[in-house]
């Protein structure tokens, strides 16, 4: 089945009891025990499963090719859980580049509780091997990568983990599973902040991890959701189901948009470097064809004149909303090393865009009067 008839139907039916097409919110914190004091209809208390997450987390594993799936209240808490996985001793490899907050967390939460972690930029297969110890349990990899959107290998590097009987664990936010889906180029688990493009609408914060296979460390992961309780809520999951059923229609155009936009300032003389896979001088940008549907919605470009005349250009549209996070529908332009602090590794000339569903060549004028 292709992935649009997937994303239109993956997750929920027509609900057996009232008929209803589209699915019921299920608000209820506690189930009823049968009379032999069993759960045969499968749910207990509203922390350990609810029907509209458990509709939820078979969308995405259906989506993405796995096995299973676990849903959490925000792409942070998901990613957490995957750490919270391993024992103090162990050892990740993570992208140099990966998301500010999940590296935040290795090296504020996790290193003092004994779980050790090495950055290295991970398009250098060389160096990711170099990077490996005898305890390397996890590699961390993101690809496109925010903000500077470079491409991993995904196929390659799944063969350096698998060698060193380490994991492999993609954020796939950026790309989604309409142009790329990681557990079949060889990757074991994959994240996804739904907040961004699976919400799509910019109405709700979630995340989820996509198991190739349910085995020991799924069961770990599903016990830990459970427990800690940092679970979405049943209106969380039936909005991040609604934004689904629009997913492969949106990051179609997304893409097609976010192509326009980078050609434009490819080409624009006040710009000296644009962060876009499509683009064919981007340094991932073949193997990006050969793993990725399309290019995505992401763009960032860095201004002449540093951080003074990127901030001015931030302030100057009118179209583009100043704001963080990405996916929505409507297009957003920020200065991302304003939003990471002082231990940011972005260029303070850089300015991220998240491209919208508007038309082009509205996107287009908007850029052109800011850059002037």
């Amino acid at each position: 089945m292709r992935l649009e008839t997937l994303t239109a139907h993956a997750g929920v039916g027509v609900d057996p009891v009232t008929g209803a097409v589209a699915q019921p919110i299920h608000f209820a914190t506690t189930f009823e025990r049968d009379a032999d004091n069993e759960y045969r209809r499968g749910f207990i208390y509203g922390r350990y499963d609810n029907p509209n997450r458990r509709a939820l987390e078979h969308c995405l594993a259906e989506l993405e090719g796995g096995a299973a799936a676990a849903a959490f209240a925000s792409g942070l808490a998901a990613t957490h859980a995957v750490f919270q996985c391993l024992r103090p001793g162990d050892h990740v490899v993570a992208a140099a580049d990966m998301y500010y907050g999940a590296a935040k967390m290795l090296r504020e939460l996790f290193a003092p509780w004994g779980l050790e972690s090495t950055f290295v930029d991970l398009t250098d297969l060389a160096a990711a091997r170099a990077a490996l110890r005898p305890t390397t349990k996890l590699i961390w990899a993101e690809t496109p990568s925010n903000p500077l959107w470079k491409i991993t290998d995904i196929a390659a590097l799944a063969e350096v983990a698998h060698a060193a009987g380490a994991l492999l664990a993609v954020d796939n936010t950026a790309a989604t599973p309409v142009l790329q889906r990681p557990l079949a180029l060889g990757a074991d688990l994959v994240m996804h902040a739904t907040t961004k493009y699976l919400g799509g609408h910019g109405d709700v914060t979630g995340g989820i991890i996509v198991a190739k296979r349910e085995d020991d460390f799924f069961q770990r992961l599903r016990e830990l959701q459970r427990g800690s309780g940092a679970v979405p809520s049943p209106f969380d999951c039936w909005l991040l189901l609604r934004g689904i059923r629009s997913l492969a229609c949106r990051i179609r155009t997304h893409s097609a948009n976010a192509a326009a936009v980078a050609a434009f300032l490819a080409r624009h003389p006040k710009v000296h470097a644009v962060h876009y896979p499509g683009l064919p001088g981007h340094p991932g940008h073949v193997i990006a064809r050969r793993q990725m549907a399309e290019f995505g919605g992401m763009v960032s470009f860095q201004v002449r004149g540093g951080a003074p005349a990127a901030i001015a250009v931030a302030a100057g549209v009118k179209l583009f909303v100043r704001a963080t996070s990405f996916g929505g529908t409507e297009s957003l332009i920020e200065h991302r090393a304003s939003v990471e602090g002082p231990t940011t590794r972005t260029p303070d000339d850089l300015l991220r865009l998240s491209v919208g569903l508007e038309h082009p060549d509205d996107l287009l004028a908007d850029l052109a009067q800011a850059l002037g």
